[in-house]
């Protein structure tokens, strides 16, 4: 597999990740915060963006919002030394043991398997 990362499909900034799940934008960073959603510098003038692929949107879930298993995904990441941006790179590289990008296995929820190898890591 690849050590390029893949780009998301959908870059979405605070407000429209607010617009989306109906909250407010204050809110929207909160989840930034309490590292349930990541941002990450991009575009022309490295604004912040969220990954369409980190929420579960309406018609996807009875619960639109962050991914569940993001949350517990991005703290095992940070507990190993990552920043932000590794953070991120990380989940969209593709990983062999996975046979896909961490964050395209967690969609399936697959996350036993993307924290064991996230575990390895930190080692």
């Amino acid at each position: 597999m690849s050590d390029a990362p893949e780009e998301p499909t959908t870059w979405l900034s605070v407000p429209e990740v607010a617009e989306i799940l109906g909250l407010r934008q204050r809110d929207v960073r909160a989840l930034v915060r309490d590292r349930r959603l990541l941002t990450v510098p991009h575009g022309p003038n490295g604004s912040a963006a969220i990954p369409g692929e980190f929420l579960l949107l309406p018609g996807e879930s009875d619960e639109p919002g962050p991914l569940p298993a993001l949350r517990g995904t991005l703290m095992l990441l940070a507990d190993g030394g990552m920043d932000d941006l590794e953070a991120f790179r990380w989940l969209f590289t593709p990983d062999a043991e996975l046979g896909a990008t961490p964050i395209s296995a967690l969609r399936e929820r697959r996350t036993h398997a993307v924290r064991r190898v996230a575990q390895t890591l930190a080692l």
